[in-house]
């Protein structure tokens, strides 16, 4: 099913500014991130979200608090749509103890139990069935809440995509399965890794509400999820929404990302998803180039104090982290 049809009610100027507000959060902790990653703060791998805001962005801003999302390697939009604390994304990212997960998890693996974010994963595909055991435990304990897992193109080729989704199917589950096809598995092509690259279909085949959208249109993903939570909260789920859009850069910072073909980057770069989200508020909402100019400013603003407060924060030493590990 094609969602670019639905023709929902007109956003507030409040969710249009949320959506813009949480898109150019992530392009600015993406861009200034891969600097610190050129300056040796970072260690291990860094993948970048850019070019893919959209979708993180129009997701989580149609979920509500109790709900649940679980994420990729690619996960730092996520968890900054989800609400995360950009000094503690910033802290962990540079192994401080402030961060997430005391610096022991790094990019790929910043999570939040206690307020729902399942977190990142550096194994292809392993949120899928995370998210299903997460709404299957919210069923049981009777709650509505719903969960989302994030994962890619990639990763619905894993085995456990289309078993963790039949599963969902037939306990009716509160979960949307969001694939976010970017056209590639590192650097393999969707053209060379399956037949129908069309992946909405695979859920059609295990009778699952499924959707194909713009993953570049963060209104368009808000509505559509909106739609989705909403028939998961009926007890018709799951939804499986697969949103096309494509990265702006190779697989990781040291990637250089030769074979992905420049006019379909072009393609892709003139209809950026914080572009979309800006133009959004200029034009729905009226507001002015210097109101967006102040927003831009104080987001800004807060990656600067993040990486103040990441950088004086202390970190773990290899005898903490010995201790820590010996504990489980």
């Amino acid at each position: 099913m094609d969602a670019q049809s639905a023709k929902p009610n007109a956003p507030s100027p409040e969710l249009l500014e949320k959506i813009f507000r949480t898109a150019y959060k992530i392009r600015v902790f993406e861009t200034e991130g891969i600097k610190l990653y050129r300056q040796g703060l970072v260690r291990g791998y860094f993948h970048p979200y850019l070019g893919q805001e959209g979708i993180a962005t129009g997701v989580c801003a149609a979920l509500r608090e109790g709900d649940y999302i679980a994420s990729t390697h690619r996960g730092h939009g996520h968890c900054i749509a989800w609400g995360a604390d950009i000094g503690r994304m910033v802290a962990e990212l540079l192994q401080k103890e402030s961060g997430y997960c005391k610096g022991y998890g790094g990019s790929m693996h910043i999570a939040d139990i206690t307020k729902g974010n399942l977190g990142a994963n550096g194994i292809v595909g392993a949120g899928t069935p995370l998210g299903v055991g997460a709404a299957l435990a919210n069923q049981i304990k009777g709650s509505d809440a719903v969960t989302v897992t994030f994962t890619t193109d990639g990763g619905s080729n894993n085995g456990t995509f289309l078993e963790s989704l039949n599963l969902a199917a037939i306990w009716n589950l509160n979960f949307i399965l969001v694939i976010e096809n970017n056209g590639y598995a590192v650097s393999t092509r969707i053209e060379d890794s399956t037949r129908d690259t069309d992946l909405y279909k695979r859920g059609l085949a295990i009778g699952v509400e499924s959707h194909q959208i713009d993953g570049n249109d963060p209104l368009a993903i808000y509505h559509l999820t909106e739609q989705a939570a909403a028939t998961c909260r009926a007890g018709k789920g799951p939804v499986l929404i697969e949103a096309k859009t494509f990265r702006h850069m190779g697989h990781h910072v040291n990637d250089p990302g030769k074979y992905m073909p420049e006019d379909r980057l072009a393609y892709y770069k003139a209809r950026d998803p914080v572009d979309r989200a800006r133009d959004a508020l200029i034009q729905m909402s009226g507001v002015a180039a210097v109101e967006i100019a102040a927003i831009e400013a104080e987001i800004q603003g807060e990656y600067e104090e993040a990486v103040d407060f990441a950088k004086s924060s202390r970190e773990v030493t290899v005898a903490e982290f010995h201790d820590f590990v010996a504990q489980y």
